[in-house]
């Protein structure tokens, strides 16, 4: 699944590891899910859309629309 969290980060001068204390998740949660390594579970995905007053589907695009 492809993303924008990365560049949604880097626009807000934030490293992964204060992303993942506002998500409270791993830093390396945040980096599997920048790489596409490993898609988020829906409740860390509403959380990152809420953080960045986006919708899912603006951050997130499975590939199918």
């Amino acid at each position: 699944m492809n993303n924008r969290l990365k560049v949604l980060r880097a626009m807000n001068n934030w490293s992964q590891a204060e992303l993942a204390e506002r998500l409270d998740v791993s830093r390396q949660a945040v980096n599997a899910v920048e790489t596409g390594k490993h898609d988020p579970s829906l409740p860390l995905a509403f959380r990152i859309a809420r953080l960045f007053q986006l919708s899912i589907e603006e951050i997130f695009d499975d590939g199918n629309g």
